[in-house]
C-alpha cells in the first residue's frame, strides 16, 4: 500500500442523495491518513472505472468508494487482485458488501477507519467473485449475482423511462410477475451439472443484495467459496410468499430451495441477462469463480 494519494470515487446520487452533504467531512477524515485526497471526476460508470484504473496506475495508496454497491462494483474493477488498498464509505440505498465485511454504517466512522488503517498499515483480505462471459470478457463482483426473476426485473426496469424513482422498479416487478414462467437452467457446480426449471437462481460472495435481502444467509466473503441458490418452480403465489422471507434468510428452509457451495460455477439459460451488485453484466452463459483474498480492505 504505497503511494502519496487516496483516490475517492463518490456517487453524489447514491442513497437518493441522502449523504451528499457528508462528502466534505468524509474527505477531511480520509486526509488524516497523511495522504493527499484526490476526488475522481466521472460522468458515467465507464468513466468512473477508467478514473479508478488510472489512479491505481498512478500509484494510489488506496481507492475509496463513497456510495452503494454499484459504486463499490465500479471501483473494485481497478483494485481487485492488486496490492492497492480499498476502502468503502457506505452511502447508498443498498450497502450489502459493506455490511458483510464489517464496515461501520456511519459514513464518517467508515472514513475514519480507512484513514486509521492506512496510518497503521493494516488491511483485511476478503474474497471476490470473478465472471467470464461467452466472449472471454471478465468482471469482478463483491456481493450477489442475480440470474433469475430479480435479473429480469432489473432488465425491464432499466428499459423503462417512466415512472421515475422506486415506482419504476415496483412496476417492473408487477409486469414480470404477470409473465412469470420457470426457465430451463444448466448450472455446473464444481464440475457437477444440474439441470432444472426455476425462477430463482443466484450466486453470492456475500449474504445479501438489494439492501438487506438475505438471499444467501450463510455466505461468507472470507471462506474461499461461493454460495449458489436455486428453487423448484414456485409460480406467482409461491414466489410472492417466499420474497418476504428473504429479509430474514428463512427461505432456505423451504424444501423447494437448494443451496450449494462451490469454487466455480457456470450458469446457462436462454433469455436471461445477469446482474451483479445491481449492475448489468450481460446475457448468460457466465462462468463465476471465487478468488480468495482478492481485495485488501481498509477499515
Amino acid at each position: 500500500m504505497t503511494g502519496d494519494f487516496i483516490a475517492v470515487l463518490a456517487n453524489p446520487s447514491a442513497g437518493r442523495g441522502r449523504h451528499r452533504d457528508l462528502l466534505p467531512g468524509v474527505l477531511r477524515a480520509l486526509a488524516t491518513a497523511g495522504h493527499t485526497v484526490r476526488p475522481l471526476v466521472a460522468g458515467s460508470g465507464v468513466e468512473a472505472e477508467h478514473a479508478c484504473h488510472q489512479a491505481v496506475a498512478d500509484g494510489a495508496a488506496a481507492v475509496v468508494a463513497v456510495g452503494g454497491d454499484g459504486t463499490v462494483h465500479r471501483a473494485l474493477q481497478s483494485v481487485a487482485g492488486t496490492s492497492t488498498g480499498f476502502g468503502v464509505v457506505p452511502a447508498g440505498t443498498g450497502n450489502d458488501f459493506a455490511s458483510a465485511v464489517g464496515v461501520p454504517r456511519n459514513p464518517l466512522e467508515a472514513a475514519e477507519g480507512i484513514a486509521a488503517a492506512l496510518r497503521d498499515r493494516r488491511d483485511h483480505r476478503f474474497d471476490l467473485a470473478r465472471t467470464r462471459d461467452a466472449h472471454g470478457a471478465r468482471r469482478w463482483f463483491c456481493a450477489v449475482l442475480a440470474a433469475g426473476f430479480d435479473a429480469l426485473v432489473n432488465e425491464r426496469a432499466n428499459r423503462m423511462r417512466r415512472p421515475t424513482g422506486p415506482r419504476r422498479y415496483d412496476l417492473a416487478i408487477l409486469l414480470e410477475l404477470a409473465r412469470l414462467r420457470a426457465r430451463g437452467y444448466v448450472v455446473c457446480v464444481d464440475g457437477v451439472e444440474h439441470r432444472f426449471p426455476a425462477e430463482i437462481v443466484a450466486v453470492g460472495n456475500c449474504a445479501s443484495y438489494g439492501g438487506g435481502m438475505r438471499i444467501l444467509p450463510d455466505a461468507d466473503p472470507a471462506d474461499g467459496l461461493l454460495d449458489v441458490i436455486f428453487a423448484a418452480p414456485l409460480g406467482r403465489g409461491g414466489l410472492t410468499r417466499l420474497k418476504p422471507r428473504l429479509r430474514h434468510g428463512t427461505h432456505v428452509g423451504d424444501p423447494r430451495v437448494t443451496v450449494l457451495r462451490a469454487r466455480e460455477v457456470r450458469i446457462e439459460a436462454a433469455g436471461i441477462v445477469a446482474y451483479a451488485d445491481g449492475e448489468r453484466l450481460g446475457p448468460l452463459p457466465l462462468e463465476v469463480s471465487c478468488v480468495p483474498g482478492a481485495i485488501r480492505l481498509l477499515r
